[in-house]
């Protein structure tokens, strides 16, 4: 997990234990810092993932994908969103971001196989229209859930941008309740590495999805 830009994004590097191939999730700025990651490690980026394109996401994507060569997946919703950054980003100060043409789009229900993986791509607007997650279940091993700004520790993604509406949000987050199991590990898109079980204890945004 790499934390990057001034909006305290985390970028996911993932690959197999000695594996020479690799995954990156939301690389969101810092291309230099991803960059100089994948080479100390000496594995090929066989694609970027993308939970939804909000500006602190997809800020490092053109110049990672340039330099690998790694195919961009990007929520087919959004896509226009990727294509012209700079037209999205709602406050000045940050960027300039290149924009970038996905070479695959996803909308919920695949299964993708990379870098060793079967990954399965969930659909989870509420946050962005297009937003997905992507579930990473091993035999023996608690999921993994790269959950983009739906689901942090004791808090949730905000709905107050464009395309955001919190009913919808916390309907996907039941959908993630009701999916896996309470030792899946969420790794979001800003704080720390959590758990469905910790935030269904603890997290006082969820109190309403246990209201009958």
């Amino acid at each position: 997990m790499f934390t990057v830009g001034p909006v305290q994004e985390n970028a996911f590097l993932l690959r197999r234990d000695g594996g020479t191939h690799a995954l990156l999730v939301d690389p969101g700025e810092e291309a230099s810092k991803l960059l100089g990651a994948i080479e100390a490690l000496g594995v090929t980026l066989d694609a970027i993932l993308l939970t939804h394109c909000h500006f602190d996401h997809v800020g490092a994507v053109a110049p990672v994908a340039a330099a690998t060569g790694a195919p961009v997946y990007c929520p087919e919703i959004e896509v226009p969103i990727l294509q012209d950054i700079m037209a999205y980003v709602p406050w000045p100060g940050f960027g300039p971001f290149a924009s970038h043409d996905p070479e695959h789009t996803v909308a919920g229900g695949e299964r993708l196989q990379l870098a060793g993986y079967d990954i399965d791509v969930l659909f989870t607007p509420g946050h962005s229209p297009g937003h997905v997650v992507y579930a990473i279940a091993e035999e023996g091993e608690p999921t993994m859930l790269f959950s983009g700004d739906v689901l942090f520790q004791s808090s949730v993604g905000r709905t107050d941008l464009p395309g955001g509406d919190h009913p919808t949000l916390m309907a996907s987050i039941a959908t993630l309740l009701d999916r896996f199991d309470d030792d899946a590990v969420v790794h979001p898109g800003h704080m720390g590495l959590t758990t469905l079980g910790a935030e269904r204890a603890h997290n006082p945004f969820l109190a309403e999805l246990a209201q009958p």
